[in-house]
């Protein structure tokens, strides 16, 4: 066999897949020396092989660029081109998803299954969902992995309505199908429905075995609803894991520790999160929020100390609890510090909400001159959150004139939030100033705004 033909290389290559020094060799050897086969396709499946040895080693710039010179040679892809090469263009899909496309309309392998169901995953991640749905109507006999990918494509893009009809009209639906849907529903905020598709997946005739992804959807679904009976629904999906011995993942524990904390099952969080064998950042800030929002801030705080003394780096969300826990901890002078530390120590840039837990900060110890002055420092106008934690600290300490004023830039900012309203005029009821607490109900009327009635509900622990 001479050592310059497509099939020496081929074999070559195929010894060496994993092998980043001798895969860019023989890239290089082929760039030089163009192998001059009589059979064509050898010299093709030479150069698939090479572009799946690139996107293998983690290099799929290369990929593409093996494809240019695939095309300079007049080898002719093929359909077993394009999956490798579309995963790549993944990477970078601007750059590249168009003109693949093309190229797969161009070989007339478009209608391949694995082809358009490439192209389809592509296009959804790229949130071009009208070529997504072109590419997805040309395939003669979408697959449950093609159906998936446009199901994923419109649930990312917030078209539930076409997710579910196209759900609902598969043949056969495997654990990806039905997880798409309820992360779906979960993603806005519809978590009773998630929960009731959940339901309906293990009940199905044949049954569909939950993952990972599965599990991390149902628990968050659970704490969206803590004040619907959420913990009781958390509690039996964490029984069926337990049943099952599903060891817990870092996702998955770390929607347990978020559930558990947000309805005050402290105890449950802090059993979950010590049996964890794998813990996460998110892991730890979860277990930190939840000491922080359930009156144990120094707990919350000591724990932080833990998580940085196991080499794990603090986060965007982690400042948001540890100063979350000053706030309430009245804290100020630390949770100063902790703000100031986030760019210069974690290279952390400060966000609006971090912002916002400062102005809470000192809004809560009284020092509400210094939270107005830190507000107008902000490098961006502060939003309702923002505002709202100094309306907060107004009400708990009797500033009316700077009250009046954060709530007029409220209303400006939420003319149609009743909280609002409700809050200004119950300030001015407390301080007898019957008149403003008169008209804020009077434009909440003629604004068409009505209170939200309240109800209470008990959930055994």
């Amino acid at each position: 066999m001479p050592p310059h033909s497509s099939e020496f290389l081929l074999q070559l290559l195929q010894r060496f897949i994993k092998n980043s020094s001798q895969i860019k060799q023989i890239h290089a050897f082929v760039t030089t020396h163009t192998p001059q086969d009589s059979e064509n396709y050898k010299l093709t499946l030479l150069y698939n092989t090479l572009i799946r040895a690139y996107l293998n080693i983690n290099q799929p710039h290369k990929s593409l660029l093996v494809f240019t010179r695939m095309l300079s040679c007049q080898a002719h892809p093929n359909a077993l081109t394009f999956p490798s090469l579309i995963k790549a263009a993944s990477f970078s899909p601007s750059l590249s998803s168009l003109t693949l496309h093309s190229q797969a309309i161009k070989c007339g392998v478009l209608a391949d299954s694995f082809v358009g169901t490439s192209l389809v995953k592509l296009y959804s991640q790229m949130d071009y969902l009208c070529n997504a749905r072109l590419v997805f109507d040309e395939i003669p006999s979408p697959c449950i992995v093609a159906c998936n990918a446009m199901i994923d494509g419109y649930v990312k893009n917030g078209d539930m309505d076409s997710a579910i009809l196209l759900f609902e009209n598969m043949l056969k639906r495997d654990v990806v199908s039905w997880t798409s849907i309820i992360n779906g529903f979960v993603r806005n905020g519809c978590f009773g429905e998630a929960i009731c598709l959940f339901k309906n997946m293990m009940g199905n005739v044949n049954l569909v075995r939950p993952t990972e992804a599965t599990y991390v959807s149902v628990l968050s679904s659970c704490a969206g609803l803590v004040n619907e009976g959420g913990l009781y629904l958390g509690k039996q999906v964490h029984g069926y894991i337990l049943r099952n011995e599903i060891v817990l993942s870092v996702f998955m524990g770390t929607a347990l520790i978020d559930l558990y904390g947000k309805v005050g099952s402290l105890e449950r969080a802090i059993r979950v999160f010590k049996s964890m064998v794998i813990k996460d950042v998110c892991t730890w800030n979860a277990m930190i929020s939840s000491l922080a929002s359930n009156s144990r801030e120094k707990e919350a705080l000591v724990m932080f100390d833990e998580m940085k003394e196991k080499g794990l780096r603090a986060n965007e969300i982690t400042f948001v609890a540890v100063l979350t826990a000053c706030a309430r901890a009245q804290l100020v002078e630390l949770g100063l510090e902790l703000f100031h530390s986030m760019l210069g120590k974690f290279e952390v840039v400060p966000i609006m909400e971090h912002y916002g837990c400062v102005v809470d900060l000192l809004g809560r110890a009284g020092l509400l001159s210094e939270a107005k002055e830190f507000m107008r420092s902000m490098p961006f106008e502060p939003d309702a959150s923002v505002l709202g934690a100094l309306l907060g600290a107004c009400k708990i300490h009797g500033a009316v004139d700077l009250c009046h004023e954060v709530g007029r830039r409220l209303l400006e900012l939420q003319p149609k939030h009743c909280g609002r309203y409700v809050v200004l005029s119950n300030i001015h009821a407390g301080l007898e100033r019957w008149n403003h607490a008169t008209d804020l109900r009077k434009a909440m009327v003629e604004a068409g705004i009505r209170k939200i009635p309240a109800y209470s509900l008990i959930e055994a622990s």
